[in-house]
């Protein structure tokens, strides 16, 4: 009986042992690492209040709007990581294409106002990067512009125009919207025959003044051949009748000798 006591009392002993062994040697539980917090959103940009503010761009604010392109920047603008790039004339840049404009169809003017953005996100300095090729716009396939960096200053030709842009009117990605000194007009549509840039005016010719009416007189005076200089048959007819006189003299001294 003491022996039963003593086994169970050593199996016990035994097991609170092991029990109190393996909770001093298990590993400490892993830190949780904190997930970091997501990067803000940048800020809604409204094309509509922009242009509207910023103008005046409400020409091709309105063909933004008629054409259902505005829906398609103002999606780029803010549900995309590219961002978007605008070049906006002024209300007086599109009064001189009001009847180049005036002429083309529905889709080709769609494309015009499409071919004024590019589908990603420039800063000014980055355009000196897009010098060494043609980059396409929103309006795709050969729709493209061409960039020259000079001095600071972005240079932009369409293939029928050159222009350059003039001011940043918005530059914080996403959304890039520059003013332009002419409207773009792509050479896909209008062609490679570019119009020769047209002449200056001449200038008026002015009228001689009119002499006065002693200055004529004076001048006819001065340049009459009868005032300068004696006439040529007057004086030959006076050298001939001295010459007669002179040979009647002589004869009648020879009659008188005889």
């Amino acid at each position: 009986m003491e022996f039963s006591m003593f086994f169970i009392l050593s199996n016990t002993l035994l097991l609170l042992s092991s029990s109190a062994f393996g909770k001093t040697v298990s590993p400490p539980a892993p830190t949780p690492t904190p997930t970091p917090a997501p990067a803000p959103a940048p800020d809604y940009v409204n094309l509509t209040e922009l242009l509207t503010v910023a103008g005046p761009f409400h020409t091709f604010l309105n063909y933004l709007e008629s054409t259902k392109v505005l829906d398609t920047f103002q999606n780029q603008a803010n549900n995309t990581e590219e961002g978007i790039t605008i070049f906006v004339p002024k209300d007086s840049n599109f009064a001189s294409k009001k009847k180049t404009l005036s002429n083309l169809t529905q889709e080709q003017l769609k494309q015009v106002i499409l071919f004024h953005a590019l589908p990603h996100f420039y800063s000014l300095a980055e355009f000196k990067n897009l010098s060494e090729t043609s980059t396409p716009t929103f309006a795709g396939g050969d729709y493209t512009l061409n960039f020259t960096d000079d001095s600071g200053t972005v240079l932009i030709n369409s293939g029928w125009a050159k222009t350059k842009v003039t001011s940043a009117v918005h530059a914080t990605d996403p959304v890039a919207v520059y003013e332009v000194d002419k409207v773009l007009l792509p050479e896909a549509i209008f062609g490679t025959d570019i119009p020769p840039t047209p002449a200056p005016a001449p200038a008026p010719a002015v009228a001689p003044a009119a002499d006065s009416p002693t200055e004529h007189s004076a001048d006819s005076k001065a340049s009459s051949p009868s005032s300068s200089q004696p006439d040529g048959s007057s004086a030959a007819k006076t050298i001939i009748s001295h010459g007669g006189s002179l040979v009647l003299a002589t004869f009648g001294v020879v009659m008188m000798l005889l």
